[in-house]
């Protein structure tokens, strides 16, 4: 079976191959830190058998081993900002799963008369057969994808610009913000639906957000014009992540629970549809009794 074709590698995999192969601590460190997300769900389940109390307390603990990884990444690489995930990120290039299945038996499929006939063009006199010729579109696709963006030439440690004063600042409060929100959950863990704990951990994502942009604004020429593919991609990440904050907290317990039961219950006893409402409700058990299913970091 013909092995994989090679594919360009992302800017994410350039960036995350070269702090892996540069530095044995980041490895080691990134594996610690993904194993503990992969995990701490399992970690949490286990922890509220035994009571809310202990619950809350495992959920503290994990969130503080990762706030010490996510610092130690960011001393390892200089201070650079973190990407999501740490490491590299498998890579596989679509049309080469096509032709993998299609010899999966060890034999190429032989092209019918109609598909040769349909490439090749007959002459009306001789009755001679040539190829026809590339579409140009398809020229032009292959041409394209043999570009070099800026980013391709740069160096991969060059991907992410270096911050401080400000941006590292920023960066802290990013990192630090999951430890100060689950420790204000666990502070008023009596009271579900307080949007103290809400307001405090939105904020400080937002003010760190915000405090990274005019970090950039400021020290890039060209201002955010001037980030990088990644940096632009990471940031966009972030971004998003900020919508997670409509399923957490005094959020979640006020206005969007009522919302979901709502539409599960309109779902019901359709067609179809009633599946999906399934899906939802197993999904809210998870949202409304356990804390890392909505965590972003």
């Amino acid at each position: 079976m013909p092995g994989t074709r090679r594919q360009t590698p992302s800017p994410h995999n350039r960036y995350t191959k070269f702090w892996t192969d540069r530095s044995p601590m980041y490895k080691r460190v990134a594996l610690v830190l993904q194993m503990i997300q992969y995990t701490e769900l399992l970690w949490e389940m286990a922890a509220k058998r035994k009571g809310e109390k202990v619950r809350w307390r495992v959920i503290v603990l994990l969130e503080v081993i990762k706030a010490v990884c996510r610092l130690l990444l960011l001393r390892l690489t200089n201070s650079r900002p973190l990407v999501s995930p740490p490491l590299p990120q498998r890579e596989v290039d679509p049309s080469s799963l096509e032709d993998s299945s299609a010899s999966a038996d060890g034999m190429d499929t032989p092209p019918s008369e109609r598909a040769v006939e349909a490439e090749n063009w007959s002459m009306p006199r001789t009755g001679l057969s040539m190829p026809s010729l590339p579409d140009a579109s398809d020229i032009s696709s292959y041409l394209l994808s043999k570009v070099l963006t800026a980013d391709d030439i740069k160096p991969p440690k060059a991907l992410l610009h270096r911050v401080s004063g400000k941006g590292e600042l920023a960066e802290a409060l990013y990192i630090l913000r999951p430890v100060i929100y689950a420790l204000a959950m666990q502070h008023f863990s009596g009271d579900r639906k307080s949007w103290r704990p809400w307001l405090i951990g939105l904020s400080v994502e937002y003010g760190a957000r915000q405090l990274a942009k005019n970090d950039f604004k400021e020290r890039l020429a060209g201002g955010l014009r001037g980030l990088t593919g990644l940096e632009k991609e990471e940031l966009r990440k972030r971004g998003w992540g900020l919508g997670w904050w409509m399923m957490r907290g005094a959020f979640y317990e006020n206005i969007t629970k009522s919302w979901i039961h709502s539409l599960t219950g309109r779902l019901k006893n359709k067609p179809l549809l009633d599946l999906v409402a399934g899906v939802v409700e197993d999904y809210e058990f998870l949202w409304d009794q356990y804390y890392f299913p909505t965590a972003t970091l």
